[in-house]
């Protein structure tokens, strides 16, 4: 039986998909998209750095220092340098890692950090000026997002953690688009990468801190995968399709019309349909902190003073009604540690999750007034939404209620760019230095006036 020529690109969505990854150029997106792109670049850039040093990418690191290749690539909020895989993997960790990064509802991903870490790791592997960095990360996103569109909620019905499913084939892309792979290269690229598609959301109830890793382990193999088809490797063609492919074994059957449409025919790139996280904690959990802020800052209404809250949300995020908050990961996922927070009208930064704030008795005590059940309408709207309902009662008996259908930070609840600036430098500022970090938010600004990328990369680095 003949073989199909592997340099061909397979017709159907992984081909379409393929080909808009290598002939996408800075000069095909819109305003929007150029905006989007710097605006999430700086977000994820943010998190990568101030992640760089927590437990998790400490002992990430130790392993991987015994077998680097050359030290030649930063790794961003770090003074080490190392080999562009190990630099990918340890970014990818260190930005997911305090669950400050960006994400994309409909795709139930996070986008930024599988595209960012690798494309920071190959910028000193070739030589890239600003545009073509700006368009590689448009790419990325693309990918991650539609990938991750054809398979969910599916799989996340199933256990699997779509940021690193579908994040290791917008990891893929991007880097296939910044070195130039051509259509049939860079379904080659796609194939290689769907056997290293994985990770499990068995976190959620079993415990660990594994979810922090799954993003850099995307970073890794979406990074090797485009390098390999570079230099000849092959994979199945049409992998998103094919007969026990991607779409097989992480979805069910579907309607994936207009998975293959151009950009503009899916209501703009998918970069300026992402969220920013102005909550350090799970979204699926922010509606209803948005609903429990806005009632007790609005009404004025005391922790001490609450009998209960009670959240209607969507079965997905009413899984997180039982986790607890021993370590700081739990504690982020932790619906009811979530909203005790809230109800004593915190902001949810970091600090809201470490050590003194999860052995504080009067969260404790906030955390038993929490209910949470599947309320069938949210559930329906879902993943079109992700929506909340709370009902906040005093011991006064008054009762407030709220419905979040989008929380803020969505596109349609956006942050601003100056509230997104102030993220930024609350999470680099504290490691690069206040000077540093200024020059870092400069450049990812004015990213496509850049004539060589390599500058970006130097200027993330911790001294």
């Amino acid at each position: 039986m003949a073989q199909a020529n592997p340099n061909v690109a397979s017709d159907g969505p992984t081909a379409a998909l393929t080909a808009l990854a290598a002939e996408t150029t800075y000069a095909d997106l819109d305003e929007a998209a150029r905006h989007a792109v710097r605006r999430h670049a700086l977000d994820t850039i943010g998190a990568c750095i101030a992640g760089a040093d927590q437990p998790v990418t400490r002992i990430a690191e130790s392993v991987l220092a015994e077998f680097a290749g050359a030290a030649t690539v930063p790794v961003p909020g770090s003074p080490r340098r190392t080999d562009a895989l190990t630099a990918a993997y340890l970014t990818g960790a260190a930005g997911h890692g305090l669950e400050v990064d960006d994400g994309a509802r409909s795709a139930s991903t996070h986008p930024g950090v599988v595209v960012l870490p690798p494309l920071l790791a190959a910028l000193p592997l070739g030589a890239y000026d600003g545009k073509r960095l700006l368009a590689a990360i448009a790419v990325g996103y693309e990918v991650a997002l539609r990938v991750g569109e054809g398979i969910h909620p599916a799989s996340r019905r199933r256990g699997f953690h779509n940021t690193s499913v579908a994040g290791v084939f917008g990891a893929a892309a991007a880097v296939g688009a910044l070195r130039g792979l051509d259509a049939g290269r860079m379904e080659q690229a796609f194939g290689i990468a769907a056997s290293s598609a994985a990770g499990l959301f068995a976190f959620l109830h079993g415990g660990g801190e594994i979810k922090r890793l799954h993003p850099g382990h995307a970073a890794r193999e979406g990074l090797l995968a485009a390098l390999l088809a570079e230099r000849g490797m092959t994979g199945p063609v049409g992998v998103l399709e094919v007969r026990d492919g991607v779409f097989a074994a992480f979805s069910d059957a579907k309607d994936r019309a207009g998975l293959d449409a151009a950009p503009a025919a899916r209501g703009g790139w998918a970069v300026t349909r992402c969220y920013v996280k102005p909550y350090a904690c799970c979204r699926h959990l922010h509606a209803a902190i948005d609903a429990v802020r806005d009632i007790v800052l609005t009404e004025k209404i005391a922790a001490e003073d609450i009998a209960a809250v009670e959240v209607g949300t969507y079965a997905i995020a009413a899984d997180h009604a039982h986790t607890g908050w021993a370590d700081m990961a739990s504690a982020q996922l932790s619906f009811p540690f979530v909203l005790a927070n809230a109800m004593l009208g915190n902001d949810l930064g970091l600090a809201d999750f470490g050590d003194a704030a999860r052995a504080d008795a009067r969260r404790h005590a906030l955390c038993a007034k929490v209910r949470i059940a599947t309320d069938a309408d949210c559930d329906a709207d879902y993943p079109a939404k992700r929506a909340a309902k709370v009902r906040l009662t005093t011991t006064a008996g008054a009762a407030h209620e709220r419905y979040v259908p989008e929380p803020y930070g969505a596109p349609a609840n956006p942050m601003s760019d100056a509230a997104l600036k102030a993220k930024f430098r609350g999470l680099a500022d504290p490691i690069l230095g206040a000077d540093k970090a200024a020059r870092v938010e400069e450049m990812v600004w004015a990213m496509a006036d850049i004539g060589d990328a390599t500058i970006l990369t130097d200027a993330l680095a911790a001294d």
